[in-house]
């Protein structure tokens, strides 16, 4: 079957529209819940679930631990609110379901007991940033905070 003469520039037309839209990906659901499958001697097992997950996008919802300066570009992500800055404190209850959460732009720190949500591209394995010794097991980059 033959298109109409007429009719191709507005297939044309349609197609290259249809190529200038933004790709939306959709986040998946990550829970605190859903990130260890227990632990041992050596230290927590990551779950199946979360592993998959590498590399994809994905939000989670949790709180602010209170940062070391108003204005960040990281902090941490905890299931439950913390009042106490982790840093400042030795004997702080820090909780071993945390993510630490890059920014690409600086936001102000909200309030430790303010629900957040954060999206961005989930990143699994053990690693020390070099600018403040942190060591992490679990983050998400490029977040986005909602």
């Amino acid at each position: 079957m033959q298109l109409k003469q007429w009719l191709r520039p507005f297939i044309l037309c349609f197609a290259l529209q249809l190529l200038a839209l933004p790709l939306t990906v959709q986040a998946s659901w990550l829970n605190f819940s859903d990130m260890y499958a227990g632990a041992t001697s050596e230290g927590l097992i990551l779950s199946d679930s979360l592993l998959s997950q590498n590399g994809q996008t994905v939000t989670m919802q949790g709180y602010m631990a209170p940062p070391l300066k108003p204005s960040i570009n990281f902090f941490v992500l905890t299931e439950t609110p913390m009042s106490i800055c982790p840093f400042c404190s030795t004997d702080a209850d820090w909780p071993s379901d945390i993510v630490v959460v890059y920014l690409d732009d600086a936001v102000t720190a909200l309030p430790y007991n303010q629900d957040i949500t954060v999206t961005g591209q989930l990143d699994v394995g053990s690693y020390v940033d070099g600018d403040t010794g942190f060591v992490s097991l679990v983050r998400i980059l490029g977040a986005e905070v909602n």
